[in-house]
């Protein structure tokens, strides 16, 4: 099998695509064989050591594909049917070894390049917008990087459960796919201060809750933006971490509440899994969640891939293709 490593932290350059053993699966565990594997932010964090892991590491967080053989003491999967999986080292591979517990199944009417696309930010969007800030009827929320991967997806949610939604982008070509997303407004932060156009925009009432997955350079505005008592959902930093911050800044702003979360915690059991993962299938198939290829890359342009997404330049999701 090939698979994309690294032996040591750094820059795209530090990937390179090795020839390993064929592996087999252990009790518990199933073999896939991989055909679409998504690119995360987090496959960056692991690739520069911000998230660090045992050295050499499998790249790759994400993918889906066709069971190739089960381990002792598996139930419910057979060799041959289609299965994905996220939060997992290793997706940028030919073949990846999976805990059964931790794959999904991919429902007919969902192809395989889809479930790779979808999966880990799918449900991402959903924790953000169902468990972690529900968004309710006539609630008014921002999203940041509403053109990106997830952001797309968390408009989209936050319209179906009927919300306003307000994104934030910087580019024209980003403002209309985060109308076409459901974008009510589209402010672009490349032109203008968006703490000052939320407030004109709301009548200086504020949002009920920002998705905010930039972090450093956009935190204090998602501060500003939000209504008293609103929710600033802190679920990533494209743009580098937050610096330590000092809690009575919510008190100031109106009781605020801020939250870091992670998918993790949202789908640590399998029941939490398997719900949220077939709520994300369930709105593909009914044509109801719509997702944006954004590139397609082989093995060897994992780097490329890596480079492409860090410099925010793209659209949609990217996805190797092994």
């Amino acid at each position: 099998m090939r698979a994309a490593i690294i032996r040591a932290y750094g820059g795209p350059e530090a990937i390179e695509v090795a020839e390993l053993p064929d592996p087999e699966p252990g009790p518990g565990e199933l073999l896939v064989n991989v055909t679409a594997a998504g690119v995360n932010f987090v496959d960056v964090y692991n690739r520069t050591g911000a998230y660090p892991g045992e050295l050499p590491l499998r790249l790759g967080t994400e993918a889906a594909g066709t069971v190739a053989a089960v381990g002792e003491g598996v139930v419910g999967v057979d060799a041959g049917d289609r299965v994905a999986w996220a939060m997992l080292p290793g997706a940028y591979a030919t073949r990846a070894v999976v805990p059964a517990a931790r794959a999904v199944p991919v429902p007919v009417g969902v192809d395989d390049e889809t479930a790779a696309a979808v999966l880990l930010q799918g449900m991402t969007a959903h924790y953000l917008t169902h468990s972690t800030y529900p968004v309710q009827p006539g609630d008014t929320v921002l999203v940041h990087a509403a053109a990106g991967g997830t952001g797309s997806l968390v408009v989209q949610m936050a319209r179906a459960r009927g919300g306003d939604v307000l994104a934030t982008t910087s580019t024209e070509e980003k403002a209309k796919l985060a109308r076409e997303a459901g974008a009510v407004e589209v402010i672009r932060y490349d032109q203008v201060d968006v703490a000052e156009e939320v407030a004109r925009i709301t009548g200086g009432t504020g949002v009920a809750a920002v998705y905010d997955g930039v972090g450093a350079t956009t935190f204090d505005a998602s501060l500003a933006c939000l209504r008293p008592r609103g929710y600033l959902v802190l679920f990533g930093a494209s743009s580098g971490p937050v610096p330590p911050v000092d809690p009575r800044r919510l008190q100031a702003g109106g009781s605020l509440f801020l939250t870091r979360p992670t998918l993790a915690h949202y789908i640590a059991d399998r029941e939490e899994l398997l719900e949220r993962s077939a709520a994300v299938f369930d709105a593909i198939a009914a044509g109801s969640l719509r997702v944006r290829i954004g590139g397609r890359y082989r093995l060897d342009e994992v780097g490329a891939a890596h480079t492409d997404l860090e410099s925010r330049r793209t659209t949609g999701k990217l996805l190797v293709i092994p």
